[in-house]
């Protein structure tokens, strides 16, 4: 039975960054020795956990040119152009972000150029075991590839046959890595962060992953770049008495199936919209495919939430930072203008959360958990480094030699002002 709510749901708030029981203490004690163990025996102790968690074995963990091969011959044509469709998608969108990026001023006499600068290495976690997620290679490598990220390698792992998805290593090879390796799990994150003798250390380490996966992240964190932490999916539904109840409840279901303690919300003015958007579900949910895992999210993390204005609505929203946040109202552009904490906002009926998971242009790595608070979703600003290039005349530094010695002596720092005095007085020094 999905839970329902006529006053603020404060336990489903307290739950939210920055809740600082949200770190499991017991999980970052697990996962740290073996973080360590890779650090010190390598490719070794990659072999021994894999055989452990996965129950393959792997002799060479980087996937081979011959198993692309093979992996081409294992997919669809509708799925090979459904990718390709993808990838041009985030190219346009992430390639316009980049242009927007570098710009020049002038300011009394200084010229300031502002640019960006491409990370060195990447390495991009796919979770895989007994699913394949071809759309998160994309979504974690195109935007690097835009950024003009030199090295990209991709980790996931190896499936039961001692391969990745045929249609992850298709993904990969459409999109350029470097290298793709059979890995998964906490010691995938290690290989990353420190290298082995065959898996390069890179710079940043992106992509979502389970609880173990996230843990191993926190714990590398302070030798290399991480992404936001991810955690299980979310989707929060605003709605008004003009909204389609039932095109509601597919999409409260269809996020209910990634499990993992997902979170399916609706938030509405309209009691009667509450009433039809729970039965339909009721309706559906019984018959859905994947019905287990969709009945099983609905009842822990489903929820219907009736206020009484929508600028109540939009307070609830802005404080729960949703990762997902579709509006079904009558004016939902001037709602998404006062929402300002959520990872995507998707507007009006045919915006469905699930086609931004797979086809519209924009990233399905989204901060969770509350975290769309201090966060945005992975796009190529994340692969990227700000530079500036500043050059003054000798007018222009003249300009703030008074603001200079303002500073330099309220800090306790008279070489500073000498060496902007020196240029202009010999006897300076």
């Amino acid at each position: 039975m999905i839970r329902r709510y006529t006053e603020t749901p404060g336990d489903l708030l307290r739950s939210r960054w920055p809740n600082f029981e949200m770190t499991n203490h017991n999980l970052i004690e697990y996962v740290k020795p073996i973080v360590d163990d890779v650090r010190r025996r390598g490719d070794d102790a990659v072999r021994e956990y894999t055989r452990r968690f996965d129950g393959v074995e792997i002799e060479e963990p980087i996937v081979q040119p011959e198993e692309v091969e093979a992996a081409y011959r294992e997919v669809t044509e509708g799925q090979v152009n459904a990718l390709e469709e993808l990838k041009r998608r985030l190219e346009i969108v992430e390639g316009r972000r980049l242009s927007l990026t570098s710009f020049s001023v002038s300011i009394d006499g200084v010229d300031i150029e502002c640019s960006v600068r491409p990370l060195n290495s990447v390495g991009c976690y796919v979770p895989g075991g007994k699913a394949a997620y071809p759309s998160s290679v994309i979504m974690n490598v195109v935007p690097a590839r835009v950024a003009g990220v030199d090295e990209i390698v991709v980790c996931t792992p190896p499936g039961d046959e001692g391969r990745p998805p045929a249609i992850t290593l298709v993904a990969a090879d459409m999109c350029g890595v470097d290298a793709v390796y059979k890995l998964g799990g906490v010691q995938a994150i290690a290989s990353m962060a420190f290298g082995t003798e065959t898996i390069p250390k890179v710079d940043k380490i992106v992509g979502p992953g389970n609880k173990y996966v996230t843990a191993a992240k926190t714990v590398v964190s302070s030798v290399v770049a991480i992404d936001k932490p991810a955690g299980p999916s979310e989707v929060i539904v605003l709605a008004d008495e003009t909204a389609d109840a039932r095109l509601i409840a597919l999409d409260l279901i269809s996020q209910a199936e990634h499990g993992n303690d997902g979170v399916s919300g609706l938030v509405t003015t309209s009691p009667q919209l509450a009433d039809e958007v729970e039965r339909v579900i009721g309706q559906l949910q019984g018959n859905v495919p994947r019905g287990e895992v969709v009945r099983g999210v609905l009842s822990e993390g489903g929820f219907i939430y009736t206020v009484r204005t929508i600028d109540e609505a939009i307070m609830f929203v802005n404080l729960f930072s949703p990762e997902h946040l579709e509006i079904h109202t009558e004016n939902p552009r001037k709602i998404a203008e006062k929402i300002s904490t959520a990872g995507l906002i998707q507007i009006g009926s045919y915006t469905p959360v699930a086609s931004t998971d797979y086809c519209m242009g924009v990233n399905h790595v989204l901060p969770t958990s509350g975290f769309a608070r201090i966060s945005s979703g992975i796009t190529v600003l994340d692969y990227l480094r700000s530079l500036s290039i500043v050059e003054a005349s000798r007018s222009g530094l003249d300009n703030i030699r008074r603001h200079v010695r303002a500073l330099a002596e309220a800090e306790g720092l008279p070489n500073h002002l000498l060496a902007v005095e020196g240029r202009f007085d010999d006897e300076a020094f």
